[in-house]
């Protein structure tokens, strides 16, 4: 049960569909949500675990992705701070039929949402399942733009967007990953990322010391986009 007001004020703000709730739907919710805190590289999701229901992002992120047969993993989108994830709740969506992962990029604060309360409140209110649906549908927009890129751009443009996303998502220029980090983020080879950011080195379009790569020069590097 949630019982800290700025974690309650925090599911009112995000759930838009709060005041088309009645009393009895919103005390079910704050009944059966749960904070907790999470440490950087915990898997919250796969398929081995059971449903986890929906997640609201207090601070921190998180990664979803699916896995491929040869174990390579494919980063789909990231969940940041004030975002809902609700594909952690397929067992609340039955139109989702393929496994996702979930883990946390960066230490991080979730409220939880219980997968049967929230399933309750879904069939009974049709602004929840507004909410739900549309929520889904814009990230399978997300998703199709990682398979967009995997399938269909060069790999120097993949990794001057990922670049620029993440010195935009941290406000910051250094970005602190290592290449095998990076790798994983982007579902790609180590050594495909160290050549090419050794060739965006050697171009001046970044400097690479040991976990960091800094963006020296932003607007060469939006020019491969």
């Amino acid at each position: 049960m949630l019982t800290r007001q700025e974690d309650i004020h925090l599911l009112k703000e995000t759930l838009t569909f709060w005041n088309q709730l009645t009393h009895t739907q919103q005390s079910m919710l704050i009944e059966s949500a749960a904070s907790g805190s999470y440490e950087k590289g915990t898997i919250l999701h796969s398929a081995d675990y059971e449903c986890i229901g929906t997640l609201i992002v207090k601070s921190g992120s998180l990664r979803v992705y699916i896995l491929s047969e040869d174990g390579r993993e494919i980063t789909l989108y990231r969940i940041n701070e004030g975002e809902v994830c609700v594909l952690s709740a397929s067992c609340v969506l039955q139109s989702i039929t393929f496994d996702v992962y979930i883990d946390v990029v960066s230490d991080c604060d979730l409220i939880q949402l219980c997968s049967k309360a929230f399933a309750s409140i879904i069939e009974g209110n049709v602004y929840a399942e507004a909410f739900t649906y549309r929520l889904t549908t814009e990230r399978f927009s997300d998703v199709m733009w990682a398979m967009q890129q995997i399938l269909f751009m060069s790999f120097d443009k993949r990794l001057a967007i990922f670049l620029l996303d993440e010195a935009a998502s941290l406000h910051s220029d250094e970005i602190k990953l290592t290449h095998e980090q990076i790798a994983k983020l982007m579902g790609s080879a180590r050594e495909v990322v160290t050549r090419m950011l050794k060739y965006f080195s050697s171009e001046g379009y970044v400097e690479l010391s040991r976990g960091t790569v800094k963006i020296t020069d932003k607007g060469r590097l939006k020019s491969l986009i």
